[in-house]
């Protein structure tokens, strides 16, 4: 039997999928379902109503919305922060901008990696040899 603390609020529990214990995976059902009772009767809510209005945070409704929980396809003004900048965004967890630099990044990264492997040796196999004394 797995036991830990849970990460919400603190008392231990036999580990589960989750992570959480089952009054806090409760107390989410719960405020998972208070957000679409809330979404259902106004479309036109942002994400800082929606947080007002039913008292769960503004993480916990990103969380549900990045677990596809929650769409915001009919919410026009629903959006959440780019997880590098701070950005509304409506899908993904970067903005636009945000891809575009770390893909750059990444490109570079790769040439550069490259240019050093073709720099240290010669061909695409290196045998080592542990008895050699050079």
């Amino acid at each position: 039997m797995n036991l830990a603390n849970c990460p919400r609020c603190g008392k231990v529990f036999v580990m589960n999928f989750k992570g959480i214990c089952t009054n806090c995976m409760k107390d989410i059902e719960a405020e998972y379902e208070a957000c679409v009772k809330y979404l259902r009767e106004n479309r036109g809510a942002d994400m800082q109503e929606l947080s007002d209005e039913t008292g769960v945070t503004v993480r916990q409704i990103t969380t549900f919305i990045r677990e596809g929980r929650i769409s915001i396809a009919n919410a026009p003004n629903m959006s959440y922060s780019c997880e590098v900048c701070g950005t509304h965004i409506r899908e993904g967890n970067m903005c636009e901008s945000c891809r575009s630099k770390l893909t750059g990044d990444l490109k570079q990264a790769a040439q550069v990696k490259a240019h050093d492997d073709k720099k240290a040796g010669g061909g695409a196999y290196k045998a080592v040899d542990r008895f050699r004394n050079d």
